[in-house]
């Protein structure tokens, strides 16, 4: 169902139809950022289609007040990487009892998973870590934040899709536009990038310690 789903918001989008992003939402420069200019995209030469936005380079949402709740999966680099995520947001976001239309979040990591294992074991050593992908949720009361990982050093660049027919290439990145309300992208001090995707969703505070 899930997959299903992101490839009716990718077809969507990819015909100029998306959720609106938060262009100008609060953000701020990752400390271990090194500036990078924002990513450029091209549009076919004939009939052009729509250009997917790029994400915020090197830089990342201002935090609410307080620690958010926090979750952690570690994923190997495996074609079931993405269903593993999936069930692990889903899980974790019934827990922290979230509102609103979580399965966007679960499709948009998704989505950063499997563009994790497609493009960011590009040119590593082999053998790969035993795990090289990482999925980090961060819930704050109104706001929660998907971030995945991964050693790869290829910029998160989204592509236009061709006017005739919808591909492959880039919908990772499409769709990941479409169903968040802001996301983007920073190196990492110990290596790779990280790629995240904000959502205005409440998220229950935890419960008290007994």
């Amino acid at each position: 169902m899930t997959l299903d789903q992101a490839d009716d918001v990718a077809a969507l989008a990819a015909k100029g139809g998306r959720r609106t992003r938060h262009a100008a939402a609060a953000h701020t420069t990752w400390p271990d950022s090194p500036p990078h200019a924002p990513a450029r995209t091209h549009a076919p030469a004939a009939r052009p289609a729509p250009v997917p936005a790029p994400g915020l380079p090197g830089l990342w949402p201002t935090p609410h007040e307080g620690a958010p709740r926090t979750a952690r999966r570690v994923l190997p680099a495996e074609m079931g990487a993405p269903r593993t995520a999936r069930d692990f947001v889903q899980a974790t976001l019934r827990e922290w009892a979230v509102g609103g239309d979580r399965e966007n979040v679960v499709i948009a990591v998704s989505e950063l998973v499997t563009n994790a294992l497609r493009h960011g074991m590009d040119g590593l050593p082999r053998p790969l870590p035993p795990c090289p992908i990482q999925v980090v949720l961060l819930g704050h009361p109104r706001r929660l934040v998907a971030v995945v990982s991964d050693p790869g050093l290829r910029v998160p660049e989204p592509v236009a899709p061709e006017p005739d027919r919808f591909g492959e290439g880039g919908r990772g990145l499409l769709v990941v536009g479409a169903v968040s309300d802001t996301w983007g992208w920073a190196r990492l001090a110990t290596g790779g990038k990280a790629v995240w995707a904000a959502f205005d969703l409440r998220v229950s505070p935890p419960a008290p310690p007994h």
